[in-house]
């Protein structure tokens, strides 16, 4: 266990935020997971908006980026890459995660969110995650979300045979509608029975921007960067579109994007 300093100006994807000071956690560190739940791990820094007062963070070592295998089962590092986990399992033929081809983050994020595409989810092939040293099986993985409350170090997928290049082609084609911009992913949770980008652009945010920070005029709901925005910009952005949205369609939109204040 050691600390650093994260410019998330430069670390995040949203490119936004200071530089920020972090707990960093290696290999024969797990014993102490369990003591440090007032701790947010940051993994690749996503789908994460970084206050740059924010405190208690953590991150984990590049220990924690790996892969290996048994018979029955692929394990993890929770800092592992989507593009090297895709790789692996494109390579050797098996099903599930086809979805990450066009998915950024890390092994931990993904998980924690229980990430996805349209119905293609982390949770359809995790079998197992180690949080704070210890292997569980409930996970409590739902849409956009999991009760899991400790570290997460590893996780385990099941192996099937038959990679699937038609869910890869389609998800490929969902992801053309991405901006290129700067970016956290998706701002928004859909509400039950509709779509944040629907609402966003009915409301007029489509393509709204506040000091360089706003919705894309690509896909309404991802929030994107042109440079030069603060926290406190980028967070006034995600609040005034929950005003308008929930004064016009009577929806509370539920933050995708994690914020670390």
């Amino acid at each position: 266990m050691r600390e650093s300093c994260v410019d998330f100006a430069k670390y995040s994807s949203l490119k936004i935020g200071g530089l920020t000071p972090v707990v960093v956690l290696e290999k024969g560190d797990e014993a102490h997971f369990s003591a440090m739940q007032a701790y947010r791990c940051i993994g690749h820094a996503y789908n994460l908006l970084v206050s740059p007062n924010a405190k208690h963070l953590a991150m984990l070592s590049k220990e924690f980026d790996y892969i290996c295998e048994s018979e029955e089962w692929v394990e993890v590092g929770a800092m592992t890459p989507s593009g090297k986990i895709f790789a692996f399992f494109r390579d050797r033929d098996l099903c599930g995660l086809e979805f990450l081809q066009a998915l950024p983050g890390s092994a931990g994020g993904l998980l924690m969110m229980n990430a996805g595409m349209k119905q293609y989810e982390m949770k359809d092939v995790v079998l197992s995650a180690c949080v704070d040293g210890a292997w569980e099986e409930d996970l409590g993985l739902a849409y956009r979300s999991s009760n899991i409350s400790g570290i997460i170090s590893a996780m385990r997928f099941k192996k099937q045979v038959g990679f699937r290049e038609e869910v890869l082609q389609a998800c490929k084609m969902m992801r053309k509608t991405h901006p290129k911009l700067p970016s956290c992913g998706s701002c928004f949770k859909n509400p039950s029975g509709d779509y944040a980008g629907r609402l966003l652009e009915l409301a007029g945010l489509k393509g709204f921007m506040k000091n360089g920070v706003g919705f894309s005029e690509q896909h309404a709901n991802f929030l994107v960067h042109r440079g030069g925005a603060s926290f406190e910009d980028a967070l006034w952005v995600i609040e005034y579109a929950q005003t308008i949205v929930q004064d016009r369609f009577g929806i509370h939109l539920e933050p995708e994007v994690r914020i670390l204040g």
